[in-house]
């Protein structure tokens, strides 16, 4: 598994937003989409934020009580965002999630958004390595 690397399992297209967005819009992305939460990009696709499903209760609440959508991405947005590479070892990541750390990695290349990746994808790296195991005993 040393050698399995996050570009080899990330998704490279995923939900992204911007911190202009409307919650109602971020909402609609992510219902659409199914991911539980995602990195904000600005206009160079930099990652600016991060906002979860969570993040989304939270605020959204007050909204459909008041019918009341005055709030934007940026305003619930998490500005400190860990990033990985894509050339960053799946063993690595998968060493870092196991401590309360985000279920959800933007992976950034050059300073923009490539990617993302979950925890189900280190997970699936984890099968494949698992499997070759059981095919290949030592």
């Amino acid at each position: 598994m040393e050698n399995k690397k996050v570009k080899q399992y990330m998704s490279v297209r995923p939900l992204y937003l911007t911190a202009d967005m409307s919650l109602a819009a971020a909402l609609d992305q992510f219902i659409t989409s199914q991911h539980i939460g995602g990195p904000v990009v600005n206009e160079q696709r930099e990652v600016i934020g991060f906002i979860s499903e969570q993040d989304l209760i939270k605020s959204l609440l007050g909204v459909s009580y008041h019918c009341q959508d005055t709030h934007v991405v940026a305003d619930v947005m998490k500005t400190e965002v860990l990033t990985v590479t894509p050339d960053d070892a799946i063993v690595d990541l998968a060493q870092i999630m196991t401590d309360n750390k985000p279920k959800i990695y933007p992976v950034v290349e050059d300073g923009k958004l490539v990617g993302i990746i979950t925890r189900r994808n280190v997970l699936q790296a984890i099968s494949e390595s698992i499997g070759h195991c059981f095919k290949h005993p030592v």
